[in-house]
């Protein structure tokens, strides 16, 4: 497995700190990293998008961005606003295959959801992913909500045939609620894959030789990391409740 597909179930929820977690592991363990970026938006030109985050947290990785739109849209209506070409399933499909053969490991980080629309012809990562036989790893939020879109990124994977891979809650808040704790147990059943990780609220803010020397604490063995995932879902878990008395 040297390609994964970072997806998830909306934008803002982490995607970009879980990639660079996973590249941070397998950089500390000697592999090449690429990352590619299919298509960036809300970014104009001269500022720095998701893959220049991945190298400034990471550090010696090679990084690609097929296409960049400096409207905070879906990649499919920003390029049609900017007048710019689009980036369709098989474009990102070739940039990574080659990207796999001169690297140990490459990951392809998506723009908001799964099926989030690429191109005119609604081309979407999942298409992407299928072209390339590769799984998708879901990022998903700790929240109450997350359950509806896991199920539904789930369901969509399975439709398409793409192996998902697993589930990272992108953002593990330091004090988590109850409809947290009990999603920690919850997601890989309506999911149909295991949790494989948890990274903390802040992950991203650390500085980047400590965020390197932690990020296997988060991650399970599958993405290289040494996070127990059933151990941290049980201790996270809520008391039951407390039984109704009867009169």
């Amino acid at each position: 497995m040297n390609v994964i597909v970072v997806s998830g179930t909306g934008t803002e929820i982490g995607k970009t700190v879980v990639t660079a977690a996973i590249a941070a592991i397998a950089r500390r363990s000697g592999r090449s990293v690429a990352v590619v970026k299919p298509a960036q938006t809300g970014v104009r030109v001269d500022e720095p998008g998701d893959v220049d985050e991945v190298a400034r947290l990471v550090g010696g990785v090679c990084t690609l961005e097929l296409a960049r739109y400096p409207e905070p849209l879906a990649p499919a209506t920003a390029a049609q606003r900017a007048g710019a070409a689009t980036v369709g399933p098989q474009d990102v499909a070739d940039a990574v295959a080659k990207a796999a053969t001169e690297h140990d490991l490459v990951l392809v980080e998506g723009a908001g959801g799964l099926l989030v629309h690429f191109d005119a012809a609604g081309g979407t990562l999942a298409d992407a992913a299928r072209l390339l036989g590769a799984p998708v790893l879901v990022v998903v939020p700790a929240g109450l909500g997350t359950l509806n879109g896991a199920a539904l990124t789930g369901e969509a994977l399975r439709a398409r045939g793409v192996r998902q891979l697993g589930l990272v809650v992108g953002s593990w808040p330091a004090t988590p609620d109850l409809a947290a704790r009990c999603n920690l147990a919850d997601l890989p059943t309506v999911a149909g894959a295991p949790l494989l990780g948890a990274v903390p609220e802040g992950a991203g803010g650390l500085a980047p030789d400590l965020f390197r020397a932690r990020a296997a604490d988060w991650l399970a063995p599958t993405l290289g990391g040494r996070l127990d995932a059933a151990a941290f879902a049980a201790s996270a878990a809520p008391p039951p409740p407390v039984g109704t008395l009867r009169h």
